[in-house]
């Protein structure tokens, strides 16, 4: 051992316990679909913080993010490039439920009720360009459900049907004016309409679709519509 490492040993401390990871800092504004990019990836945020500027500190492994002082999210990083990584909580509620209520399972509920309530839902998915536009209406006409008992939620998707109001004010209207104890002028079959066009509960199972970019189609304030 040489004399200048005699002459240091005292001052030496002990190695650190983790190895040191290099770190970058950078910013980033949040998007309208609470996600950052870096990196040409993707990550999600506190729907809160939609149209404010994060810091984003990465390493090799790691994006975390932080909001005026306090981190606000911690990702595994990811190599996908034009993905996302998105954390459940970090959404509006709605669009929570619309994980735990995709457009299949909304039918086959539907179904539960009556042949003319699953042909509303079947409608009001068809009637939009995406069948996640539907989630507003048929989540509110569920959460009708709830409130009124299945006769009268299926005498009032009858009437929606034959009139062609389907939406959820409608049935909602219906309901709140008793207009479902009413006879209709002509009753409608209660079977579906079969055309080529209706598309059953499958089709709309979103694991049976290509994925497509994950954005809100609303505003946590918005209501059914």
């Amino acid at each position: 051992m040489s004399l200048f490492q005699e002459l240091d040993r005292p001052a030496l401390g002990p190695l650190p316990r983790e190895r040191y990871e290099f770190q970058e800092w950078s910013k980033a504004r949040v998007n309208i679909d609470y996600h950052v990019e870096f990196d040409r990836h993707f990550y999600s945020v506190p729907y809160r913080l939609q149209g404010q500027e994060v810091e984003i500190r990465s390493t090799p492994t790691t994006v975390e993010i932080f909001h005026r002082g306090p981190r606000v999210a911690s990702h595994a990083r990811s190599p996908q490039p034009y993905q996302a990584t998105t954390v459940n909580e970090h959404r509006p509620k709605s669009h929570q439920q619309h994980l735990a209520w995709p457009p299949s399972r909304l039918l086959n509920w539907a179904q539960t009720v009556g042949p003319a309530t699953a042909q509303l839902f079947a409608e009001i998915f068809q009637s939009k360009p995406h069948p996640e536009m539907g989630y507003r209406s048929c989540l509110g006409i569920l959460r009708l459900g709830q409130r009124y008992t299945a006769e009268r939620l299926e005498a009032a998707a009858q009437r929606a049907v034959a009139t062609g109001a389907c939406s959820y004010h409608s049935v909602k209207s219906i309901l709140e004016r008793s207009l479902d104890r009413q006879a209709l002028a002509t009753p409608p079959s209660s079977a579906p309409v079969a055309h080529d066009n209706l598309r059953g509960a499958a089709y709309f199972d979103s694991s049976s679709r290509s994925p497509g970019p994950q954005l809100p189609l609303y505003s946590e304030k918005e209501n059914p519509c």
